[in-house]
C-alpha cells in the first residue's frame, strides 16, 4: 500500500470524532446568470453564520464546512454533499440560504445516524427533494484492496 493509499483511512480516522463535513459549491446560482454572490455562496455565508452562533452559544457545530468550486448538478439549484467516515456520502440539491438552518438540523440526524441514513419522515419538510444521490462508505475501503 503507498501512502497515499494510507491517507484516506487515517483522515477517515481522526474525522470521525468530528461532525460531518458538509461540501457546499459556491458556484451554484440556480441555473440563472452568473452574478457577484450566487445563491451557493449565500448559502455557505448562512451556514457559516449559524455555525458561529453555535459556537458562541457554546454547542458543538453541527457540521464543518467546506467551500467547493462545483458538484456537477447545475441544473438542480444549490447542491452540498454531506460526508463522514463509514457513512454513505449524501449528494443534496435544491438547496438555498432560506434551507440553511433545515440543512444543519439534517446534519445533526445524519451525525447521529449508524450509517448516514435519515429517513424521509425524519427529515425536515423543506428538505423532501435535497437527495438527488448517494455514495457507497465503503467504496474508497474496496479501491485500496489489491
Amino acid at each position: 500500500m503507498t501512502a497515499e493509499h494510507s491517507l484516506p483511512s487515517s483522515s477517515a480516522h481522526s474525522a470521525q470524532a468530528g461532525p460531518p463535513v458538509l461540501h457546499v459549491c459556491v458556484t451554484c446560482r440556480r441555473g440563472g446568470p452568473a452574478m457577484d454572490c450566487p445563491p451557493g455562496e449565500q448559502l455557505l455565508e448562512r451556514l457559516q453564520a449559524l455555525l458561529d452562533a453555535e459556537h458562541l452559544a457554546g454547542v458543538a457545530p453541527s457540521a464543518t464546512l467546506r467551500p467547493v468550486a462545483c458538484l456537477a448538478a447545475c441544473d438542480r439549484g444549490c447542491t452540498a454533499a454531506i460526508a463522514m467516515p463509514e457513512r454513505w456520502t449524501w449528494l443534496l440539491g435544491h438547496l438555498g440560504p432560506e434551507k440553511a438552518e433545515d440543512i444543519l438540523a439534517y446534519a445533526r440526524l445524519y451525525a447521529a445516524s449508524a450509517k448516514g441514513t435519515v429517513m424521509p419522515s425524519r427529515r425536515p419538510a423543506t428538505l423532501a427533494d435535497m437527495v438527488l444521490g448517494r455514495v457507497p462508505a465503503t467504496l474508497y475501503n474496496e479501491q485500496e484492496e489489491p
